[in-house]
């Protein structure tokens, strides 16, 4: 078994290499940083892009028989890569897997398509039901393993079905109901299974009328966000009965800098990459925050952007 903080050897990883290249792209020593929307990480010892469900099943056999950590990913928007990378192999359900398809009042989407991508291809179906995702940064997957949401929308409200990779490299199919959401929570998170194609059930409307929504909430989200930065989103849960980004800017930490990593002048809610920020940075910037807000509200504020990899 791999220890915590080992490099893969070289022996093993040339074995890997054999094992894991007829199963699909495989990167060696691939840069995290290129892989998330905060533009920061280090190394993943090896980066797999399956390209359908059975080559993601075939991957999940191989770190396993090779008693190697698994990490998955999808468009990497919601991630902050610590500093020395991943250990073991980093699947990412990516461009790969992006296919879409209608079929009538269903959109069946590969999990790493664009949510924005779906939801504008929703919009040319003349389907209507998920204009709140139109601006939401990420891919359908890991919408669903979120249950992401914005405008008063969650992706819960049109999920009909999943096809997901158990641990074991099982495929089988979810129900909306087997899903569990919660705010922000799925079963995913906790049973491991790897989403690989979502259906979504929407409802006939009038094209016009589903992008003039669409295009409202781009305007709102590109006058309130930092998207002219790397962020991962959201960098705080919502706290029952507040918004985050109110409480951040109510503890004066609006502008707050660590290194390059800056809580947004724009938007409180965001800490942004302000230029080569590292791991470090962000987690120290984060921990200040949470302190002064706790300190100025009595609120605790606690991560909505997933931490992983080695300090």
């Amino acid at each position: 078994m791999q220890k915590k903080n080992e490099p893969v050897a070289r022996e093993l990883m040339d074995s890997l290499f054999e094992r894991l290249a007829p199963c699909c792209k495989v990167l060696a020593q691939e840069p995290m940083c290129r892989h998330t929307t905060f533009e920061i990480g280090g190394p993943a010892d090896w980066m797999a892009l399956p390209a359908s469900a059975t080559e993601a099943a075939a991957v999940i056999r191989v770190a396993a028989e090779s008693c190697l950590p698994l990490t998955v990913i999808g468009k990497g928007s919601n991630l902050l890569v610590r500093d020395k990378g991943v250990r073991g192999i980093v699947l990412k359900i990516g461009e790969a897997m992006a296919s879409l398809r209608c079929e009538g009042e269903i959109i069946v989407a590969g999990a790493g398509a664009l949510l924005s991508d779906v939801a504008k291809f929703a919009a040319q179906s003349g389907l209507t039901g998920l204009e709140f995702a139109v601006g939401i940064p990420g891919s359908i997957g890991g919408a669903v393993f979120m249950n992401a949401g914005a405008y008063d929308g969650e992706i819960s409200s049109v999920v009909e079905q999943v096809t997901a990779v158990s641990p074991d490299g099982t495929i089988r199919e979810y129900s909306a109901a087997d899903i569990r959401f919660g705010y922000r929570h799925s079963v995913f998170q906790e049973n491991r299974c790897i989403i690989c194609e979502v259906r979504l059930r929407l409802r006939t409307g009038e094209k016009e009328a589903i992008e003039a929504v669409m295009a409202d909430l781009t305007r709102r989200r590109e006058s309130k966000q930092p998207l002219e930065w790397p962020s991962a989103g959201s960098t705080f849960r919502r706290p029952p009965g507040y918004f985050a980004g109110t409480l951040v800017e109510q503890a004066g930490c609006k502008g707050l800098r660590c290194g390059n990593a800056q809580v947004s002048e724009k938007h409180a809610g965001f800490i942004i990459n302000a230029g080569q920020a590292s791991a470090a940075d962000v987690q120290e910037l984060i921990r200040r925050v949470q302190e002064r807000v706790k300190r100025h509200s009595g609120v605790d504020l606690w991560p909505e952007v997933i931490i992983l990899g080695e300090e």
